[in-house]
C-alpha cells in the first residue's frame, strides 16, 4: 500500500511537473509568436519633437531610448565619401539601428516652375538615398485648393508625383501619401481635396507606379472619421510609413485642429488599440514615428523629449494584442 501510495504520489508530481512545463512551453511559443506577428518598429524623427539633433545625436538617442530606426538626414551626407557613408552605415548596423522614411524633397504643391527646378535636382538626391539605405520616402497632401477644383487637383498630383515615384523605383524606394484629416483644415480651401484613407488610395492607384502607398497617421485616421474595418482592408503592400498621435480630450472630433495634438496612448481619445492591432493583422512591417506638435513636450530637455516620447510608445506597444 505505501509502495504504491509513493508511486502515485511520484507519478502525479512528474505529471504535474511535466504539465507546468508543457505550460510554460506554449507561453514561451505564444511569446515567440506574439513578437513575430509585429514586424513594425518604433522610429525617431528628433525633429517632429522639437529635438535639434544630427544623425550622430539621433542615432545615440535611440539606442538609449529603445528606437529600432532613425529618421534619415541625408543632407548631412551629400558631400561625404562611399566610404564614409559605408563606415556610417556599418556603424548603424553595429547599434542595431536602420533607417525609416526620409522625407520627398520635391516642392509639388505650387508652381511648375518651382516643380521642375527641383525635380531636375531629385535623380541625384534618389540616388544618394539608396546609398544610404533608406527604402521609403513619404509626404503629405494638402487637403485642398483655392484655385484647383477636385478633379484638377487631382490630375495634377497625379501627373506630378507619378514623376518623382518613378524616380524613386528606379533607386528601389517607395512613396507614401499622407492625408490631412481635420475639417478644420479643408474648411479654409474653396475646393477640398483628397483627405481620407479611401479618396487618398484612388490618388494612389491612379499613379499606378506600384512604389506609392500610404503615411497613415493615428491622428488623421481619427480626424477623417475612420475605421479599424477601413485600416484592415489594406496590405502592408499599401502602407509605406506610420506616426502614431492623440488628440486632446473635451474637443469634438471635427473641430480638432491639426497643430494641437498629444503624444499617442496619452488622452485615450483615439482608439490606438484598434489602430496598432489593425497594422500587427495586415503585417506591416515599416517605421512608426510620433509627430505629436505638443508645445509642451517642446519646452522639455532633448533627453527628456525623446524619454517622453519613448515611453508614450510603449504603450502603444503595450496595447498590441496579439
Amino acid at each position: 500500500m505505501m509502495a504504491h501510495e509513493m508511486t502515485r504520489r511520484v507519478f502525479c508530481g512528474s505529471t504535474i511537473a511535466a504539465a507546468v512545463a508543457v505550460g510554460s512551453m506554449e507561453s514561451l511559443g505564444r511569446t515567440a509568436e506574439s513578437k513575430e506577428a509585429v514586424k513594425f518598429y518604433k522610429n525617431l524623427s528628433p525633429g517632429h519633437l522639437g529635438v535639434g539633433a544630427d544623425s550622430r545625436q539621433t542615432l545615440d538617442y535611440a539606442v538609449k531610448y529603445g528606437f529600432g530606426g532613425i529618421a534619415p538626414n541625408e543632407g548631412e551626407f551629400e558631400s561625404k565619401s562611399a566610404g564614409e557613408i559605408s563606415q556610417w552605415l556599418a556603424t548603424m548596423k553595429d547599434r542595431g539601428i536602420r533607417y525609416g522614411a526620409a522625407g520627398l524633397s520635391v516642392e509639388f504643391r505650387g508652381s511648375d516652375e518651382k516643380f521642375r527646378s527641383d525635380f531636375a535636382q531629385y535623380p541625384k538626391r534618389a540616388a544618394l538615398l539608396k546609398q544610404l539605405g533608406v527604402t521609403r520616402v513619404a509626404t503629405w497632401i494638402l487637403p485642398g485648393s483655392n484655385e484647383l477644383t477636385y478633379l484638377e487637383n487631382f490630375k495634377r498630383h497625379e501627373t506630378r508625383l507619378r514623376e518623382a515615384a518613378k524616380v524613386l523605383q528606379d533607386n528601389g524606394i517607395r512613396l507614401g501619401l499622407e492625408f490631412v484629416g481635420p475639417r478644420t483644415s479643408r474648411s479654409r480651401f474653396r475646393f477640398p481635396f483628397a483627405c481620407a484613407q479611401r479618396d487618398m488610395m484612388e490618388l494612389v492607384e491612379a499613379i499606378g507606379t506600384g512604389n506609392v502607398g500610404l503615411l497613415v497617421d493615428s491622428w488623421h485616421w481619427y480626424t477623417s472619421h475612420g475605421t479599424v474595418e477601413e485600416l484592415v482592408q489594406l496590405s502592408n503592400k499599401d502602407i509605406v510609413h506610420v506616426h502614431v498621435n492623440d488628440a486632446p480630450a473635451g474637443v469634438k472630433v471635427d473641430e480638432q485642429i491639426d497643430s494641437r495634438r498629444s503624444l499617442p496612448a496619452t488622452t485615450s481619445v483615439i482608439d490606438m488599440k484598434g489602430f496598432v492591432n489593425a497594422l500587427v493583422k495586415i503585417r506591416y512591417d515599416g517605421p512608426v514615428e510620433v509627430e505629436p506638435f505638443d508645445q509642451e513636450l517642446r519646452k522639455l530637455e532633448p533627453d527628456a523629449a525623446v524619454q517622453k516620447t519613448a515611453e508614450s510608445l510603449g504603450r502603444v506597444w503595450d496595447l498590441i494584442a496579439v
